[in-house]
């Protein structure tokens, strides 16, 4: 355990999920259930309304700043657009989009923060990526095999609607996990198997611009993953990948998913149970993984662990104490502190970043 590692805990959250930094760093939005329902004995429980809570960060840990409740159900994995006016959360059949100056606005009526919404034919929307010109939106739908692609630049000038949805780019068995490549070329996505009956799961690499335009002909390659990989994260020359059911961290280069498939895997570590989100740290020398222990194994516990990533080699430091099934994780654009969203325990996590080893 690296006790030396600074932390801080907000605490009274009913399961977090999405996590993201505003533009300046100077505040954080966790999305989650809010309010739950608790009627009488035999009655019907009204559905949970999402909300998405705002704090202010510092060193000195985090402050609730206000809270807003969408009665429309919950939100999932959320996204800030790269001009930071944008705050994108999965959901349902696609995802909300709320205005960050609204809600950083001082007084603001939560009902004035969303802009809109984007909906498919598809069901379980659990993730989103922005393009980096924030023209385009692609969600994950886990319950449907494939991601969405909708026009974001042309829903906020014409106004939402159904003519927004692009189409669909086609994955494997519950796709989750997505991120852009830093170049801007590519987009990851993790998908859980690559049959119905099947644990073992895929990376797959999209052609970004081909994706805005022709999604149902934008995949690159497709390769194996480990067990029910869920998340991804990428630098300019290796894609990170947390198999969930693997326990593992696997590590692919960047150019090889796009020349050699066959080749690309380059470093595989053991990391803790159950691994969900992470995050990269010290300029990308560091790998930050949520061991969530979801599914309460024997003998485990949830906890953050640190990897060092140096020269495609994958090395366990150690690991960090955290709530209950940390899952989702952002960064701040000063890259000094990480947040993680605990679903089971309820806490909103900052770690500074400049305590880890």
């Amino acid at each position: 355990m690296l006790n030396h590692v600074e932390k801080h805990f907000a605490s009274g959250l009913l399961k977090p999920f999405g996590v993201a930094f505003g533009p300046d760093g100077k505040y954080a939005f966790v999305d989650s259930l809010i309010n739950p329902s608790t009627p009488p004995s035999g009655l019907t429980p009204m559905r949970d309304a999402g909300g998405i809570s705002e704090y202010s960060v510092s060193a000195s840990g985090l402050v609730s700043e206000r809270v807003g409740s969408f009665p429309d159900g919950s939100l999932l994995g959320m996204a800030i657009s790269p001009n930071g006016r944008d705050l994108v959360a999965a959901g349902g059949s696609g995802a909300s989009v709320f205005s960050v100056p609204r809600i950083e606005q001082p007084n603001s009526a939560p009902s004035t923060w969303l802009l809109g919404s984007f909906t498919s034919r598809g069901q379980g929307a659990i993730e989103v990526a922005i393009s980096p010109d924030g023209d385009d939106v692609f969600v994950s739908l886990e319950n449907s095999d494939q991601l969405a692609v909708f026009n974001l630049k042309k829903a906020e000038s014409s106004g939402f609607g159904s003519a927004d949805l692009v189409g669909y780019v086609p994955t494997g068995v519950a796709p989750v996990g997505m991120v852009i490549s830093p170049n801007g070329r590519f987009l990851y996505a993790t998908s859980e198997a690559s049959a119905q009956t099947g644990t073992e799961g895929t990376l797959t690499t999209i052609d970004l611009r081909r994706a805005e335009e022709q999604p149902s002909r934008s995949v690159v390659s497709t390769v194996w993953a480990g067990c029910s990989p869920v998340r991804v994260v990428a630098t300019r020359s290796s894609v990170y990948v947390t198999a969930r059911e693997s326990d593992e961290l696997l590590e692919f280069s960047a150019s090889d998913l796009v020349s050699h498939p066959v080749s690309a895997l380059t470093g595989r570590v053991q990391v803790g149970e159950a691994p969900v989100g992470l995050a990269l740290a010290n300029h990308d020398k560091t790998v930050v993984i949520a061991n969530s222990n979801r599914f309460n194994a024997n003998g485990a516990t949830s906890n953050l662990a640190v990897v060092a990533a140096e020269k495609q080699s994958l090395h366990l430091v150690g690991y960090v104490a955290t709530g209950d099934f940390p899952r989702d994780m952002a960064v701040s654009p000063d890259g000094t502190t990480v947040l993680i969203s605990d679903y089971g325990s309820g806490d909103l996590e900052e770690v500074d970043v400049g305590s880890l080893p």
